[in-house]
């Protein structure tokens, strides 16, 4: 059961714009058995050139009904029906926009008749309506009126299922499965298959060999199935559609993924992990020792190429962070980055502060204090293996911290090699450390259990 709509706007953006006309054609497979066609006022003027295209006027729709006045009848047009459209996307992420909006989350499964057309009817240079139609003889009467598409696509969604019977007979899977339907034509199914519900890395690819996303998870299988019948968001179906290859590869622990993951995302930058390029932890504390031998604070950006103490999400957690050392250690403001000027700190001057910034007390008595605040920044002194799973039964996975630092990741044999302590620190490869590493190592030992941890 198919609800085969097209739908006219104020322009491109689901986001910003909104709908002028919708066309619903409700199909069983063989042939229409109804339908639902209006004009939806926007609420708001549409672009002379929009009239142009379309012939829709600010008129027209004037006394037309509000989106929220024919929602209820599109809700229910559509329940228990596949969503199908030409570049479905479009229609779809505006009219879940606009149920949106209501405060109605609108899912429905949706199959597009140009990823469709591609697969069935392969060869041609374009697969516009327009276009498409052309090749396939099938006319349209009103061209970009919601009526006039939604009927030419009905026309060629019936020679698509007409085609699919041809090739592959009454059971074939691609009208039905809406997964396979709304994918990248040139993406193997036969691959989907054989991804193996592990922990690891796994990489998309479009059509010209362009790496667009890495990820990591517990189960390859189910995290790449998810994206590949994501329709929440726009960007999650723009991705969708660009994957044209999948790569992966097993890690065992889940650590190993989430440190892999981390490093290739800032080394590859690929353009839909954006958000994950650059660290989250844009601001830190940082330490250093001036000319009269005093140690001091001060928190910054952590672009300024120093390295820092610790790290924070934001200006306002690092500053709260630095002045609760000050509290708790005493420390004088001004030498910790909170008064700036040129003689005593106010606390000195209300007799809190011991006097280093006036000359009042020695630097190896400040210091004192100074180094055990510096020491709640310190994740650990030790230099320890961190041992768990590997990518099968006979292998085990070593993570390497050299003095609290991240200094590599690699695998062993435990029947070639057992447990000795030159294997480990031989199958390790080098890897650098960075601020993301360091917050992924402290949270994954808080919250998860791995299989020992060996000091050395």
């Amino acid at each position: 059961m198919y609800a085969i709509i097209d739908i006219e706007t104020t322009g491109g953006s689901a986001r910003i714009e909104k709908i002028t006309e919708i066309a619903v054609y409700l199909h069983d497979g063989e042939k229409i058995t109804g339908e639902f066609v209006s004009l939806v006022n926007p609420e708001r003027s549409i672009p002379y050139f929009i009239t142009n295209l379309t012939g829709i006027t600010n008129e027209m729709v004037e006394n037309a009904p509000r989106f929220y006045e024919i929602a209820k009848t599109i809700v229910e047009l559509t329940e228990g029906r596949t969503f199908v459209a030409h570049n479905a996307r479009f229609d779809y992420s505006f009219i879940r926009q606009e149920f949106k909006s209501l405060g109605f989350n609108f899912r429905r499964n949706i199959l597009d008749t140009i990823t469709l057309s591609r697969k069935l009817f392969p060869g041609y240079r374009s697969y516009s309506l327009g276009n498409i139609c052309r090749e396939m003889k099938i006319n349209i009467s009103d061209r970009h009126r919601a009526s006039g598409d939604a009927l030419a696509t009905v026309r060629l969604f019936e020679m698509l299922l007409a085609r699919d019977r041809d090739i592959n007979g009454t059971k074939s899977d691609l009208i039905r499965n809406t997964r396979i339907s709304k994918l990248n034509p040139k993406l193997e199914i036969s691959k989907i298959d054989s991804i193996p519900g592990e922990p690891g890395l796994y990489y998309f690819y479009d059509e010209d060999g362009n790496l667009i996303y890495i990820g990591k998870s517990r189960n390859l299988q189910q995290r790449i199935s998810t994206h590949l019948s994501n329709n929440a968001t726009n960007r999650a179906m723009e991705m969708r559609d660009l994957i044209a290859d999948i790569d992966w590869e097993i890690t065992g622990s889940e650590l190993i993924a989430l440190l892999r993951e981390s490093f290739e995302i800032k080394d590859n930058k690929p353009y839909f992990n954006r958000a994950q390029r650059r660290s989250g932890f844009q601001w830190g504390i940082f330490s250093f020792t001036d000319n009269a031998g005093f140690i001091n604070f001060r928190f910054a950006p952590t672009d300024s190429g120093d390295i820092p103490l610790s790290v924070f999400t934001s200006r306002v957690r690092a500053k709260s962070k630095l002045e609760t050392l000050v509290d708790n250690y005493e420390l004088c403001q001004k030498l910790s980055g909170l008064y700036d000027t040129p003689g005593a700190c106010f606390q000195y001057q209300v007799g809190i502060c011991r006097g280093a910034c006036c000359g009042k007390e020695s630097p190896e008595s400040y210091n004192e204090r100074a180094n055990k605040a510096s020491e709640e920044f310190v994740f650990t002194r030790r230099n320890f293996f961190i041992i768990d799973k590997g990518r099968d039964y006979e292998e085990r996975s070593a993570v390497k911290v050299v003095n609290g630092k991240y200094a590599g990741y690699g695998y062993f044999n435990i029947n070639e090699m057992g447990f000795g302590l030159s294997a480990v620190h031989d199958c390790i490869n080098p890897s650098p450390d960075n601020h993301d590493i360091q917050v992924i190592l402290k949270q994954y030992l808080r919250r998860n259990r791995v299989e020992k941890i060996i000091e050395f």
